[in-house]
């Protein structure tokens, strides 16, 4: 038996998909890879990553199609069988293989550097004051960010001292894909909106690395509102085109066939392709997790822009794979009822579709100038019935036309970085 101290890490691997528990977590992460081999390399990495992340040895147990086994992870990647006698050795040899498969960071740069010949390192006998003053390290923006940039720098107000920890928030990166559904039963309420502002901050913040999936049988208009590349490719073409990015000689810039990217903005799209009925470009299940393959092995952050029909698969499936649920509401009572329905219906599917709409977060958009205080009152309605709930102020540009986040007017710009902070502290 392996020591009782010892943070323990679970991975049941069947095939390319895994379910990943990190020590002292509730639930598992959903990791996918493009082969056997990745899928591996993925629970390698992911280990060697908490392992480092907690400074000791953890003990991974897996299940699945290569048996139960028991592996100690050691910070530096060295693997051993937890159990004197086990069979694990075969398995050990599996992983370690696996960690130079091209889709994954190969092991050893997720090893501690050794240390240079003939030095040895200093001793720090107390934590020394750092040089860094917290409160400015983060660039702001407004009259603070002008005066630091002139020479005199001034500390934040409590209110900017926020939105650069909301900055900060958004700008986090995980270990593994994270995929955010944004999802309403009813048409008109801002879900593409909501997709598109939650994608802008995310990757402007983030670096990039994020991409917005119009996951729409009916008249899905994220491809409408926002920019094109040059080409017309939709959902349909990038179904045909997943085997080929999937291949271990496809390189990073394959996926631009397929996707339209933002250039100030900096995310990609996937299309679909409003002018053709459902019943043309309908994709079942199996589509849909060989393209969550592909988006998960391109892009570190997926944002699904849902449609309407709650019975068609890919919106089952796009809920089955979400790591954090956003339900978008106007202030019209039908949109608010319509969010509330959403969260009761899922609550009753079964025990993770009932976590995703607890750890929900619900954004309120005020439609017209005149809704302030009803857009407060919808959203503390909503306070009691999920995790977080984040209200919109009215912009103009938000209407109608193309979604550009600099075309935002800066109260609405810090409300939706607000919101993309309170989206990320479920994406832990």
């Amino acid at each position: 038996m392996g020591r009782t101290d010892t943070p323990r890490a679970f991975a049941d691997i069947a095939g390319t998909n895994a379910d990943y528990r990190s020590p002292g977590a509730d639930k598992a992460d959903g990791l996918i890879g493009a082969s056997s081999e990745s899928i591996r390399a993925l629970v390698l990495r992911r280990t060697i990553w908490e392992a480092r992340r907690l400074g000791s040895s953890v003990e991974l147990t897996t299940a699945g199609d290569q048996g139960e086994h028991r592996i100690l992870v050691t910070p530096d990647g060295q693997l051993s069988a937890a159990d004197k006698g086990s069979s694990a050795d075969v398995f050990i040899e599996l992983l370690a293989d696996a960690g130079d498969v091209h889709d994954v960071a190969p092991l050893h740069a997720l090893r501690t550097p050794a240390p240079l010949p003939g030095r040895t390192p200093p001793k720090v006998d107390s934590v020394r004051p750092s040089f860094i003053d917290p409160a400015l390290a983060t660039t702001a923006d407004g009259l603070v960010g002008a005066l630091t940039r002139w020479g005199a720098p001034i500390r934040p107000t409590a209110a900017q001292a926020r939105h650069l920890e909301n900055v900060r928030a958004t700008s986090r990166h995980w270990a593994g894909y994270r995929a955010i559904a944004v999802a309403n039963g009813k048409g008109g309420v801002g879900k593409t909106m909501t997709s598109a502002m939650l994608a802008a901050v995310f990757a402007r913040n983030g670096g990039g690395g994020v991409l917005a999936w119009d996951n729409n049988d009916t008249r899905g208009t994220l491809g409408w509102r926002t920019e094109s590349a040059d080409h017309d490719a939709t959902i349909i073409d990038a179904v045909a085109a997943a085997p080929a990015l999937l291949d271990p000689a496809a390189s990073a810039a394959d996926i631009a066939g397929v996707v339209h990217h933002q250039g100030e903005d900096r995310y990609d799209v996937l299309r679909s392709n409003p002018q053709l009925l459902a019943t043309e470009q309908r994709i079942g299940g199996v589509e849909f997790d060989q393209l969550l393959q592909v988006a998960a092995r391109y892009y570190r952050l997926v944002i699904f822009d849902s449609g309407n029909d709650e019975s068609a698969p890919r919106w089952l499936r796009m809920i089955d794979s979400a790591h954090q649920l956003v339900i978008p509401t106007l202030t019209a009572p039908e949109s608010a009822e319509s969010a509330a329905l959403l969260l009761e219906a899922l609550a009753d599917r079964d025990e993770r579709s009932a976590e995703l709409a607890h750890d929900a977060v619900v954004v309120v958009t005020q439609a017209e100038r005149g809704d302030a205080a009803e857009a407060v009152r919808v959203g503390e309605a909503f306070a009691g019935l999920v995790r977080a709930v984040q209200v919109i102020p009215f912009d103009p540009v938000l209407k109608r036309g193309p979604l550009r986040f600099d075309a935002l007017r800066p109260v609405t710009r810090r409300a939706w970085v607000a919101a993309g902070a309170a989206i990320a502290t479920g994406l832990h």
